[in-house]
């Protein structure tokens, strides 16, 4: 057990997550979806591959010895989650770092913990314990702190010009009704991919037969799921790909210019996947301290995406009272995310 170090691990995996939209910045030419679609084949398909690679001995014969109907519910919750992701990759191009993973965070924060409790039929257990109350208290604090991030970017949204809000370099397309739609959609298809693990748990439980660490026995079940989510994103991206006649992408242009965008588009897809792997390696170290991974990971995400928000210049035309708001709201989301796990916490205990 090195809580340090844990805590140090979760710091790496939460702002590699806040940063992988940023790469999106500098690739030049491309239509948004040629980014996106490149930014998923690495995260979805490659990158779990590569993690099954480090971390579970011959995940593809656990794949193949696994049922059926649970890698086709794996697989379909996938495909659900896909959509979710994408509209959240989408809310990022229309609210920028700043207010867009701020809200969509809180959004999956929220809908991740109420919706499968309400599938399964035990939400009414919440109510019935103290673990439960907690965790339905981050809830309400979850969705007040949403309300406050919401109303700081409705007032940004009023109080600047179309070309004031244009002069940030993430902010070339800010529409915050756009964005917040996005973000809610979401928020809610992104919970999907609970669903996903639970369809995958024969295959997790034989990837721990196997001789692979518990925090990281659901890398095969990434593998399925997230080749659903690609599977949903691929077909999204062919249909814009046809309206914006933007196939060229993949080819026109300078060396050079090509060079850098592959590049940048393949770094974000890192960034994307590190989340997960960084994420797997703190639990492992935090010990005792494991109830508190989560809420540490979702607020370095919060921190990281609003310094990146800084540095894109997103709210610096904004008066001062907007961005205390903004922060209020964002301390308020981090704490929703410290009674959430200590919620889960109890009920480990």
């Amino acid at each position: 057990m090195n809580p340090l170090l844990g805590v140090f691990l979760h710091a790496i995996g939460g702002f590699s997550s806040a940063s992988l939209y940023v790469p999106n910045y500098k690739v030049k030419g491309w239509a948004w979806e040629t980014f996106w679609i490149l930014l998923g084949f690495t995260a979805w398909i490659l990158m779990p591959q590569i993690g099954c690679w480090f971390t579970t001995p011959d995940h593809w014969a656990i794949l193949s010895a696994t049922p059926g109907k649970n890698l086709f519910w794996s697989y379909f919750f996938g495909v659900l989650w896909g959509f979710g992701g994408f509209c959240c990759g989408l809310g990022l191009r229309y609210l920028g770092m700043s207010l867009g993973q701020t809200l969509e965070l809180g959004f999956c924060a929220a809908f991740g913990t109420i919706i499968p409790p309400i599938f399964a039929g035990t939400a009414g257990s919440l109510f019935k314990t103290t673990s439960g109350i907690t965790v339905m208290a981050g809830i309400l604090v979850c969705l007040a702190g949403i309300a406050v991030c919401g109303y700081a970017g409705l007032l940004k949204e009023w109080s600047l010009t179309d070309e004031q809000k244009k002069q940030g370099v993430s902010q070339k397309e800010f529409s915050f009704w756009k964005g917040l739609t996005l973000a809610v959609i979401g928020g809610v298809m992104s919970s999907c991919m609970a669903f996903a693990f639970d369809a995958g748990k024969p295959i997790a439980e034989a990837a721990v037969k196997a001789g692979t660490q518990d925090v990281f026995k659901n890398m095969p079940v990434l593998v399925v799921a997230l080749a659903g989510g690609f599977t949903t994103n691929i077909i999204i991206v062919l249909i814009l790909h046809t309206r914006n006649k933007s196939f060229h992408n993949y080819v026109a242009g300078p060396g050079s210019v090509l060079m850098s965008n592959y590049f940048f588009c393949g770094l974000a897809g890192v960034l994307w996947y590190g989340q997960f792997f960084f994420y797997g390696m703190g639990t492992t170290k935090m010990g005792k301290y494991d109830f508190a991974s989560w809420s540490l990971h979702m607020s370095f995400i919060i921190i990281g995406s609003n310094l990146w928000g800084i540095a894109l210049k997103e709210w610096r035309l904004v008066q001062g009272r907007i961005r205390g708001i903004l922060w209020l709201g964002i301390a308020v989301l981090i704490a929703s995310t410290v009674l959430i796990g200590w919620g889960n916490h109890l009920a480990g205990k």
